[in-house]
This record gives C-alpha cells, structure tokens and sequence, in this order.
C-alpha cells in the first residue's frame, strides 16, 4: 500500500485546505487505521484494488470492536475525503465508497423535567428581591414559552405586549414569531417588573440584568437555570434547552398539534419537531404497558 498517497493527503489538508490541528490528526489516524486493517490482505497491493466489500469489512471491525455509528460515520468521512482527493488527481476513476451504506445514527430522545418537578417548583418560596423575582421568572419565561437561551438573553421590555399577552420573538435567521404568554406569566412579570424599577430606576431595554443592572449574557441565564432546578430534579442534565424540551413534550402530550408546536419553537422545519413526538410515543407506550390487562401476556 502507497502510504505516500496518505502524506500527500494529509499535506494537501494541512497547507491548501488549511484544515485545523485536529481534523488533520483525525483524518490521519483514520487513515492509518484503514490501511492497518487491509495490510493484511495479501490481494491488496494498491490503492486501485480497494473495493467497497473491504470497506464494509472495515465497518463491521470496527462496529466488532464496539464502536459507536457516530465514530464509524466520522471516520468514513475521513475515508471520503481523502477518495475524493485521489479521484480530483485522477488516481481513480471509480469511488468504492459511492456503494457503502453507512451505519445509522440514532436519534437521541430529548431530556425533559416531568411536570411533576414543575409544579414542585410552581411551589417553591423564593425571595422577593431581585435576584430572587428574576431567578423565579427565568425559569418559567424558559418553560412556558420555549424561548432558546439566546431568544430569551436578547429580549426587550418592548417585544412584550403584555395587554394582548405576546410576545415577540427574533429567532434563528432574523425570523420574528410571537408566543402566547400565560395570566400566571403575566403575574410573575408584572411582579418582576415592579421589583427591577424599584431596584435600578429607569428601565433598561433588556428585559434580564445582572445584580448590577447591566444586560444578563448567557452564562448568567445558565447558571440561573442549573441552579434552580438542582431543587426540584435529579436528572444530571439541567439547562434552558432542557425547559425548551420540556415545554415541547408536555404541550404535546397534553393533545398539542405538532404544527402548533413547530410555530412556537421557531421551527423552519416539521422534522426538527417531530423528535418530540417520540418522547410522547414513549410515555402513551409506558402507559399502557402498565395499564392495559393483555400487555403483558
């Protein structure tokens, strides 16, 4: 096997792409590891003789060894980028790897709170200053809107119509929405609201601030958040796009329309929100294996 193809490769992505000090140790050990594996196959005396079956049989080794699809995935990138590199210097004239199927990934279900930790919160004595209101209304702005950390940390006293209960959102791509606000919502900001001037004056256009009166960023919001549902939950997960999760998946398991829910997150596309119909699945399917008298026959 030519390995001066690999180093002609790896300089091509270290000078010309000027790809970054890892995907070039990455890529190189990726490589090293693919010719490793076909050296011991006698028959295989150049780069010419590589069909896809040997790199199906590389795949399988590794998925052997016990890795995971992504890490396949990400090393089979690293095999079609360098294919493409011979096929560019017409070293080749066929891809093998145009015949492989790489191994599918499978979706991680979304983290959510259970209702039930919510209302435990809903419950929680808090204090009344304005560390102790914001911390409060951070938490459930997250939850009851499903506002990403950073729709929440740039969201101005004038995007908030709380006379139509709205609010109006600026989202990924400069997309405005507007997200309905609750009369519990409503209550909490207008005891926010009174809480901040009473504190800092005159009204800042950001709707959050530090404890000393300037913009809130979002480690700030994060911490915020980390630090109030370690009260109320175990699960190890503890974020703003936790709430955003849990916000989607109880709308839906409460007979939300997964359009509805499309338009309240912000999303351009249905298949981003159809992630959470699993986790809905999962809690229906829950359900009636304990509930129902032949499912466990």
């Amino acid at each position: 096997m030519n390995k001066d193809l690999k180093i002609a490769f790896i300089d091509y992505l270290q000078y010309e792409k000027r790809s970054s000090s890892h995907t070039v140790v990455a890529y190189s050990n990726d490589l090293e590891q693919f010719f490793s594996f076909l050296s011991c196959d006698s028959n295989i005396v150049s780069i010419k003789n590589i069909t896809y079956r040997d790199i199906r049989r590389w795949i399988v080794n590794l998925i052997d060894q016990g890795k995971t699809s992504r890490t396949v995935n990400r090393k089979l990138s690293s095999l079609k980028s360098f294919y493409l590199y011979l096929l560019r210097l017409e070293l080749l004239e066929i891809n093998p790897l145009e015949r492989v199927v790489a191994p599918k990934i499978g979706k991680k279900l979304p983290v959510f709170v259970d209702t039930y930790a919510m209302d435990l919160f809903k419950d929680l004595e808090y204090p009344k200053n304005y560390k102790g209101v914001r911390d409060r209304l951070v938490v459930e702005m997250f939850y009851q809107t499903g506002l990403r950390l950073s729709e929440l940390m740039n969201l101005k006293h004038i995007d908030i119509y709380l006379g139509s209960s709205l609010l109006k959102v600026l989202g990924k791509r400069n997309k405005e929405r507007l997200v309905p606000i609750s009369d519990n919502l409503r209550t909490l900001l207008d005891e926010y609201f009174i809480v901040k001037q009473r504190e800092f004056g005159e009204e800042e256009d950001f709707l959050f601030l530090t404890d000393k009166g300037k913009p809130a960023y979002e480690k700030l919001l994060y911490r915020i958040v980390t630090g109030q549902l370690s009260k109320i939950t175990t699960l190890s997960k503890r974020s703003p796009h936790v709430l955003r999760h849990s916000f989607a998946t109880h709308l839906l398991n409460n007979g939300a329309e997964l359009n509805a829910v499309k338009e309240l997150l912000g999303h351009s596309d249905l298949s981003a929100t159809q992630i959470y119909t699993h986790t809905s699945f999962e809690l229906l399917n829950k359900v009636y294996m304990q509930a129902h008298p032949r499912a466990e026959e």
